[in-house]
């Protein structure tokens, strides 16, 4: 495996910390350079996505979708506490030290510039170790992220809830943040977020956007909740549908006139609705149908995929699901296996499902046909859609 050597050029970072005392120390100047910035640096440098630190293994990046050494000696164990401890404030010390790893977001200055980045401190076989996701400081527009035209119309709705489905790393996040810079692109309304960490930092247009970090700004997301419909936002992220509370403090927003982004681990748009009701009892299921399905107004599932154009390094295969009066009636009436039949006769009205996404990605030379049938939910289908023949199943009702 091809090593990373790494420059170890020294820049001052700004110190993130917690409520007040954050903002006084800011103010004061800026903090004293963290030795574990130098790998920081490293990841930006090389335009990797994603540093990895272990002991016993040296700095690994992944770069294009590969985990890849930098050219250094293995960690130590010693080493790893005095490159990590560092970083954490007392309040995240305080999480690790109960749960055994802290997500929080770091800044790091690089050639003048500040990048952010989304950290997991952890624990494994009772050592510490790091994983932490580079954040791009500038959010792609729509075409930028070769997304669908389907995805603009999520954004003009003014109320009702758009949901990002996705395996960790799969684009999640950077949709939903091209989804509301358009918003505060073309509209004058106020944007509201919740986020733990805070990722993308917006810059506002024609948008009044606040942006609220769980554990800094606002003690947890319960009490987040609270104070955002005393904010008057007109849209809101919401964060992860993780429990039963999130899920339903979203939705309550939604039905209450607000326009609610959030995002879901679940494979596929269809298969989303399972995983929601999979947070309630089963005596909930055919209240939280009908909250799906008159409240819903989108579910995206995305797979980022390794990209064969030049300076492309993914693309995603995206699937939309738009709620029709007949997905509608498909999730009211619980049968949810018809729900891939339907999106597919629903391309006309701008969905598309992952077979049509791969045919797509596949015409605009972006993908390759291995990596297209190897995340194929159903091979067969995308060869014929790949020699010309329409599979849209008749008769869903």
């Amino acid at each position: 495996m091809t090593a990373i050597a790494h420059d170890e050029t020294n820049v001052n970072t700004v110190a993130i910390d917690e409520g007040h005392a954050a903002i006084l120390e800011q103010l004061a100047g800026q903090r004293p350079e963290l030795e574990v910035d130098k790998l920081f640096r490293a990841l930006v440098k090389f335009e990797g996505s994603d540093l990895h630190l272990k002991v016993g293994r040296p700095p690994m990046i992944r770069f294009k979708g590969e985990l890849r050494p930098l050219n250094r000696p293995p960690i130590d164990s010693e080493e790893m506490v005095r490159l990590l401890w560092p970083m954490m404030n007392e309040r995240n010390k305080r999480i690790f030290e109960e749960d055994g790893g802290a997500d929080f977001a770091y800044v790091c200055e690089v050639d003048g510039v500040d990048w952010r980045f989304r950290v997991n401190m952890l624990t494994q076989l009772g050592k510490i170790g790091l994983v932490a996701r580079r954040i791009n400081n500038f959010i792609p527009d729509f075409e930028g992220l070769y997304l669908p035209a389907g995805v603009e119309r999520l954004c003009n709705y003014d109320q009702g809830m758009v949901l990002l489905a996705g395996v960790t790393g799969s684009g999640k996040s950077t949709t939903i943040a091209s989804m509301l810079n358009y918003v505060n692109r073309k509209y004058r309304k106020h944007i509201l977020t919740l986020e733990d960490p805070i990722e993308f930092v917006f810059t506002e247009e024609k948008c009044l956007i606040n942006q609220r970090e769980i554990g800094q700004d606002v003690k947890d997301f319960s009490i987040g909740m609270k104070h955002a419909v005393r904010e008057d936002p007109d849209v809101m992220l919401v964060g992860e549908m993780r429990d039963e509370e999130t899920f339903m403090t979203a939705i309550h927003a939604a039905e209450t006139g607000h326009l609610v982004y959030g995002t879901i681990h679940a494979s596929t748009a269809s298969s989303t609705i399972g995983r929601i009701l999979d947070l309630f009892p089963e005596e909930m299921h055919n209240a939280i149908r009908s909250a799906i399905a008159f409240n819903m107004k989108g579910i995206v599932s995305q797979k980022l995929l390794k990209s064969i154009k030049p300076d492309v390094p993914r693309v995603p295969a995206v699937e939309i699901m738009f709620f029709n009066p007949t997905i509608q009636k498909l999730i009211l009436d619980g049968q949810d296996h018809k729900l891939p039949d339907a999106i597919r006769i629903g391309m006309e009205e701008g969905m598309q499902d992952f077979t049509r996404s791969l045919k797509l990605l596949l015409d605009a030379e972006l993908i390759d046909r291995p990596t297209a049938f190897a995340v194929a939910p159903n091979p067969d289908a995308l060869k014929m859609a790949i020699k010309g023949i329409d599979a849209t199943a008749p008769g869903i009702l």
